[in-house]
């Protein structure tokens, strides 16, 4: 029986986490799921959200996830994201204007193509400064 499991966080960067575990929480395409150590085997797609990394005896870990897939096998979850970002990395002013600016485009409804985007620019700013404002406030006591 495995009492951890390694996560692996990866996207197109490079490698952005890899240490074992004592659980992770994803935001799954139908919604938000859990993996323990010696979790059946799944594929699935990642949708933008919060992924959460926890250890005993630490503090838990936050990372903005920008969609992709996750492979779970009992011992090893590879999350292979489309963006991904540590909470401790975010820049809460330069997210807070992004989302302002997403926000803005789509007040304005141009091209289907361009509210598309605008659309997935503002959850994209929205969820890095949920998660970075969260950081702040653990930080802070």
């Amino acid at each position: 029986m495995v009492s951890k499991i390694r996560l692996e966080i990866l996207t197109i960067e490079g490698k952005l986490f890899d240490e074992e575990i004592d659980m992770v929480v994803a935001p799954g395409i139908e919604g938000v799921f859990g993996v323990l150590p010696n979790h059946a085997p799944l594929l699935t797609t990642l949708n933008y959200g919060e992924l959460q990394v926890k250890r005993s005896g630490q503090p838990d870990e936050f990372f903005a996830i920008g969609g992709g897939f996750i492979e779970v096998r009992p011992d090893h979850v590879v999350v292979m994201a489309d963006s991904a970002e540590r909470a401790d990395e975010i820049d809460v002013s330069r997210a807070e204007e992004s989302r302002l600016r997403a926000q803005s485009s789509l007040e304005k409804r141009g091209e289907t193509i361009e509210f598309e985007k605008a659309q997935d620019s503002l959850k994209r700013s929205a969820l890095r400064v949920k998660i970075a404002k969260r950081r702040g406030r653990r930080s802070r006591g």
